[in-house]
């Protein structure tokens, strides 16, 4: 469009310059011709007086002589025979008889072409007798076209300034009309690939403003009910999920027995069903980034989240005789992520703990505000995990009964929409740590980061629906 736009602006200036700068360029020919012939018809007049008195020879030649013309060379006088006397040719001339004869014949002036070059301007003039004699000026080409040239180049100068000048504006402006399309397209894509932030600066021409308006109504409208989606996902997940871990423990203390073993039996049915809703749900969830920057200002604090995730937890870990160590939660700690995600990663890894932990272990839970990034450390004193390569995987397929893969899963996705990753390894309690890096400026910090002993989730491209997650 930018392209078309110069072009056709070029083709018109081009146009316009030839329709004025051609003309123009004859007519500055035109005038210099014509005043090169005035001058010489009025050096021809000069010599009228003189052939009205006399046609001696020598007093014609010495009034040619007298003149600019004939002092140049440039003027000739043509007398007919009057009576008795004899023609009388002053100067030569460069026209002809035949040339001379017409111009005496059709009493006028005119003019004819040199064969040497240039032209001769034959001027009639009229006689005492009646008679008409014939006065000749020769003009030299370069008379003809002087100035012609000169004003050629600047005619040329002027039109070149005048299509650079107007390529340059319809550059411009073609700039100004494509750079908010190109800016509607690149935030459309945006979009398409899940990064919720993309919006257009409603600028440039009225239409495209209405576009951009038009098109951020739409894209908060998204955020909007992917925001409703997270929410719904994240409350179910709090309600079912938490509540059947407390069942499932409370029901292994049953001992041996019919009921006990029809109650853990029902439990870990209820369990799988619940799992299974959960990751219909999940799967029904456009990959999209989980940070919460999507809006622009949205966000949490993550000691906020911590310190109230943890007063849920807290009762089920007394009633267990567990030790808890809460750390760093006593300022706040703004993250890009969104309150519902965080809790649900927190859920998940705490959860975690009270499922493959036994009952006393102590567990703790830290938070490092770093210049870049905001680490969550969870860390238990149980047995550990022999393999985390494996436990990731798990973690991440959802192929095996009693999981829905959102475990860690969850915690990888929230820590992958800023720019962060997920690792496992051997925490300072003696059992399993889970390391969460929250990176708070969008870049991705995975490689080259520490943590001795520790297995990173690695990142990679999301797989599409009904491919193994």
């Amino acid at each position: 469009m930018r392209w078309a736009l110069v072009k056709v602006c070029l083709a018109v200036t081009a146009m316009v310059v030839v329709a004025f700068a051609v003309p123009l360029g004859m007519v500055v020919q035109e005038m210099a011709s014509d005043r090169a012939f005035s001058n010489a018809e009025r050096q021809a007049a000069t010599i009228g007086p003189t052939l009205s008195i006399t046609t001696d020879p020598v007093q014609l030649r010495k009034a040619v002589e007298s003149t600019q013309m004939g002092a140049a060379r440039r003027m000739a006088v043509h007398v007919p025979a009057i009576g008795t006397s004899a023609p009388v040719e002053i100067g030569g001339g460069w026209a002809g008889e035949r040339a001379v004869a017409e111009t005496r014949r059709i009493g006028r002036a005119t003019t004819a072409s040199v064969a040497g070059g240039g032209s001769a301007l034959l001027q009639p003039t009229a006689l005492g007798s009646g008679d008409i004699a014939v006065v000749e000026i020769f003009v030299p080409e370069s008379e003809v076209s002087n100035g012609v040239t000169t004003a050629w180049l600047i005619l040329a100068g002027v039109a070149l300034a005048l299509i650079v000048g107007s390529v340059g504006v319809a550059d411009r402006l073609g700039a100004r009309l494509v750079r908010p399309a190109e800016r509607l397209a690149d935030a459309a894509h945006q979009l398409g690939e899940g990064r919720l932030g993309a919006r257009v600066p409603e600028a440039g021409p009225k239409e495209l403003r209405s576009a951009a308006v038009a098109f951020n109504a739409m894209a908060d409208q998204v955020v909007e009910l992917l925001a409703n989606e997270r929410e719904l996902a994240a409350d179910l997940s709090h309600r079912l999920r938490t509540p059947l871990t407390v069942l499932r423990l409370n029901a292994a203390s049953l001992g041996d027995g019919p009921a006990a073993d029809q109650t853990r039996a029902a439990v870990e049915q209820l369990e799988r069903e619940v799992d299974t809703i959960i990751r219909t749900a999940r799967e029904q969830r456009p990959a999209t980034g989980l940070a919460a920057g999507a809006g622009g200002n949205a966000g949490c604090d993550a000691s906020e989240v911590i310190r109230d995730r943890m007063a849920f937890w807290s009762a089920l870990a007394e009633d267990e005789g567990r030790e808890v160590r809460l750390a760093g939660v006593d300022r706040t700690v703004r993250i890009p992520v969104a309150r519902p995600e965080l809790a649900a990663a927190l859920d998940a890894m705490l959860g975690n703990v009270f499922r493959h932990t036994p009952e006393g272990t102590p567990f703790a839970v830290d938070v490092h505000d770093a210049s870049d990034a905001v680490i969550v450390l969870v860390s238990d004193a149980g047995p550990g995990i022999d393999d985390p390569d494996a436990a990731l995987r798990r973690g991440n397929d959802g192929a095996r009964d009693g999981s829905t893969g959102l475990g860690l899963d969850i915690v990888r996705r929230v820590a992958e929409s800023t720019g962060g990753d997920v690792r496992l390894g051997r925490s300072v309690l003696g059992g399993t740590e889970v390391r969460v890096w929250i990176a708070l400026d969008g870049r991705d910090r995975s490689r080259g980061r520490g943590g001795v002993g520790g297995v990173r989730v690695r990142r990679g491209r999301r797989k599409r629906r009904g491919q193994a997650k």
